[in-house]
């Protein structure tokens, strides 16, 4: 038995030595102080695909509408991670779902650059507060404003005014998550598309690093930021003005102003040139040449317009200009130029370019405006203003759609009706005025 496993053991042996030798026999021989080969990599788990899961919202047409959201913009080629950090912690706010649903600050009833009389709305953007702390950013802010007007060529008390009027210097950003608000305002569903598509807009920000998920912090209508951008003008315009790979408009003054110039300068700002002048009309002025339409400077100096306060027309270089009355004949008057229709880039109302402007220049020290507004006249309110276009349409008078909005088209056919009237054809929206419309035995328009 002992010399049965010894002969066994010497067998084992063998095998084992042949095993050896035939496995060298197969392998390559490594040169004297060749590293070992590395051991090959564990396998990579399987990438994570189809839907994302996600926990109830609580609202079902919410759940339904994240679902299918969610598998477009993974379909679309968004980052899964992106997308799920944007929808996984969505929630109904009630300022668009809630049970008496009443959203907020969308209708022209609303929204003060339409429904408040001009005089009121500017007493925010002229009062002593805004216009001493725009003054002061100016100063204590001069290098940064400087910098930002040498590149890109917007006038500072400009930039400073946007800042005023959109955040009030950075101090109201808003306090909503940017991606649940669109999303609620997806679901909300009058606006859909384009909630859509800002939300999409916003993935790609993140995507391309101009900025973390975190920092989405927006209004409740999603314009984020110092500068109020919606996603879709901070993906074109945002700048990074420090060079730190971040543009940062929530917390960066710099990122946020240069990303308002930019924005400006990309609208067709004309460095050098003014937004507007105030002027003085002569005694009989056709009122009526407030009409919308352009006119060369030469033209106005010829009719007698001269500036309020004094001097030559400085305009640096513009040649053309309107003559806009923000409150009718008796109120201020402006001749406008290209500059102004670029602050209406911003936020598309006459009375808020005219607040930008009229900032703008306060923060520097100007008295504006220098004539005294009418505030003896009532205004039409909105409701009003419906009635009075669908007066002037049903005359013949071409006042475009319904919408309370007097804008130049509103303006243009009420200063049609006036001249059938006999009265000062300035175009303003009076309770005297609506009552002449709607009244019965007046005037229709030509059909000459």
């Amino acid at each position: 038995m002992a010399r049965y496993a010894i002969a066994r053991s010497h067998m084992a042996g063998a095998a084992i030595l042949a095993g050896l030798l035939v496995s060298c026999a197969h392998s390559p021989q490594a040169a004297p102080g060749t590293p070992a080969s590395p051991p090959p990599a564990p396998s990579q788990p399987a990438p994570n695909t189809g839907p994302i899961s996600y926990k109830s919202t609580g609202n079902r047409d919410m759940d339904e509408w994240r679902d299918d959201f969610s598998a477009r913009a993974l379909a679309a080629g968004h980052d899964r991670a992106v997308v799920q950090s944007f929808l996984e912690s969505i929630k109904p706010l009630d300022l668009y779902l809630g049970s008496s649903f009443q959203t907020a600050a969308v209708g022209i009833d609303d929204q003060a650059e339409f429904a408040k009389p001009i005089w009121d709305y500017l007493k925010v953007p002229l009062g002593n507060s805004r216009v001493s702390n725009g003054a002061a950013h100016l100063q204590n802010e001069a290098d940064l404003f400087a910098a930002i007007e040498a590149k890109y060529g917007v006038d500072a008390e400009y930039v400073a005014a946007i800042w005023g009027m959109e955040s009030s210097f950075g101090a109201v950003i808003g306090n909503f998550d940017g991606p649940n608000t669109l999303a609620n305002m997806a679901v909300e569903g009058r606006r859909r598309s384009f909630a859509e598509r800002e939300l999409l807009t916003l993935m790609k920000i993140v995507e391309r690093g101009d900025a973390h998920r975190d920092e989405l912090i927006a209004g409740w209508a999603g314009a984020m930021g110092q500068t109020q951008f919606m996603p879709s003008t901070y993906y074109a315009y945002a700048e990074d003005f420090d060079g730190d790979g971040e543009k940062d408009i929530w917390k960066n003054e710099g990122d946020a102003l240069a990303s308002a110039a930019n924005y400006l300068k990309a609208s067709g700002w004309s460095p050098g040139q003014p937004w507007g002048i105030e002027v003085i009309v002569p005694s009989g002025f056709d009122f009526s040449m407030a009409d919308g339409n352009e006119r060369r400077m030469d033209t106005w100096k010829g009719l007698g317009l001269i500036p309020i306060r004094g001097g030559q027309f400085e305009t640096g270089g513009a040649d053309f200009a309107e003559l806009w009355l923000p409150a009718g004949a008796t109120g201020p008057k402006y001749l406008i130029f290209n500059n102004f229709k670029v602050f209406k880039k911003y936020n598309n109302a006459d009375s808020y370019a005219l607040a930008v402007g009229l900032s703008g220049d306060a923060f520097t020290g100007k008295k504006v405006p220098v004539a005294v507004w009418p505030t003896d006249i009532q205004p039409l309110t909105v409701a009003e203003i419906k009635l009075l276009q669908a007066g002037l349409n049903s005359r013949g008078f071409d006042a475009g759609v319904v919408d309370g909005i007097p804008g130049r088209k509103t303006r243009t056919a009420l200063q049609g009706f006036q001249k059938t009237q006999g009265v000062v054809a300035d175009g303003y929206p009076t309770r005297e005025m609506l009552a002449l419309v709607t009244g019965p035995g007046t005037g229709t328009a030509s059909t000459n």
